[in-house]
C-alpha cells in the first residue's frame, strides 16, 4: 500500500481533504487509530492489479462498475491482493469480434479480509491484439 506521502499525494491530487487520509492527528484520535489508505485509491490498485489476469490486449471498453464495497478498512504497510471471479458473459449484439464479460474483482489484505469488492463489465475482443 502507499506510504503517508503517497495517500497524501493522492488525496490531495484528487481534491479529498478527508482528515482520516491526510491529518495522523485526527486519525489517531479516530476509532482506527491511524491513518486510512483512500478508498478510491484502493479501488483503483483492485482494478489495476486485475487487468493483468483480464483484460491485457483485450479491452475495447470499461463499460462500468458495479456494487463497489469496502466492508474493512485498508491501513498504511497493508499488504493486498486481488483475485477476479468471471460472473457473466455474454455475446455483443453490435460486435461479432467482441463479448461483454462482468468480472467480480476482490482486494484482500494479509489478514485475509476482503477489503474492496465491485463488479466491472468490459467490452473485450474475443481474441487478443496483437501489437505489429
Amino acid at each position: 500500500m502507499p506510504a503517508r506521502s503517497d495517500n497524501l499525494l493522492f488525496s490531495t491530487m484528487t481534491h479529498n481533504p478527508q482528515p482520516l487520509h491526510i491529518d495522523i492527528e485526527a486519525a489517531k484520535a479516530s476509532e482506527f487509530g491511524q491513518i486510512l489508505v483512500n478508498g478510491t485509491f484502493t479501488f483503483s490498485l483492485l482494478i489495476g492489479l486485475s487487468v493483468a489476469d483480464t483484460t491485457l490486449g483485450t479491452l475495447i471498453a470499461n463499460l462500468g462498475y458495479d456494487k463497489v464495497v469496502m466492508p474493512k478498512p485498508v491501513f498504511i504497510g497493508d499488504t493486498l491482493h486481488a483475485e477476479t471471479e468471471v460472473v457473466q458473459l455474454r455475446e455483443s449484439r453490435s460486435r461479432a469480434n467482441a463479448g461483454i464479460i462482468t468480472f467480480q474483482h476482490r482486494a484482500i489484505n494479509q489478514r485475509n479480509e476482503i477489503v474492496c469488492e465491485c463488479l466491472r463489465s468490459a467490452l473485450i475482443l474475443r481474441k487478443p491484439h496483437v501489437a505489429s
